[in-house]
């Protein structure tokens, strides 16, 4: 049986120096796994690119799954705080309202590099960060939960955490389809049709 590859780092960069080689790393994986795949990502190809030793790869990174993982991770680092700031900016608006700006998000997030979001959403198995992944609809789930409660007077539902799952449900299913499957409806006018539409119909879900 073949040996599961690690996909944990090493040792966790400290100094600025060392952060810079990580980072460095870390982008030249991700270039590479847009341009080539997977299957040519492979340790060396990724060091020459960042301009760094094989030896100074192999001090943080056990593999290229581990290094996969890592551009997984700040990927989905840079979703959360997208989603975070979103939440936070529609306390207070009227229920449609917040929804458009949600959604408006959502769409604006997946379009943060959309060619490596198709490319990480087939290592994810790989790279074992599925669980990665449900941690962050949890958070997604909970501020948008915390949010409907704030919307109690316009909001019609018998189940909040249904409800919440159903609207958090929906805009990831309709973002990720999108990138995967029909980039060209996040682009321009297509873009904000597809975000009225999916507003009106989660407000017409939750009233």
């Amino acid at each position: 049986m073949a040996r599961k590859p690690l996909t944990s780092p090493r040792k966790q960069a400290t100094q600025q120096r060392a952060r810079a080689t990580v980072a460095a790393l870390v982008e030249a994986t991700a270039r590479i796994l847009v341009k080539e795949g997977f299957d040519r990502a492979s340790t060396n190809r990724i060091a020459e690119k960042a301009g760094v030793s094989i030896g100074s790869l192999y001090q943080y990174f056990p593999s290229k799954e581990a290094l996969v993982a890592a551009v997984i991770d700040r990927h989905n680092q840079a979703l959360m705080a997208t989603v975070r700031a979103s939440l936070a900016a529609v306390e207070g608006l009227p229920m449609e309202q917040g929804l458009r700006h949600l959604i408006a998000t959502a769409v604006r997030a997946h379009r943060i590099d959309p060619p490596l979001h198709r490319v990480l959403s087939e290592q994810l198995p790989r790279t074992g960060r599925l669980e990665a992944v449900a941690a962050f609809n949890r958070e997604y789930f909970a501020l948008f939960r915390h949010w409907l409660d704030q919307q109690q007077a316009t909001v019609c539902t018998d189940d909040p955490d249904r409800a919440a799952f159903v609207c958090v449900t929906t805009i990831e299913a309709l973002t990720h389809n999108a990138v995967l499957h029909a980039p060209q409806r996040l682009r321009g006018d297509a873009a904000e049709t597809l975000i009225d539409d999916a507003a009106r119909m989660l407000a017409g879900y939750l009233r």
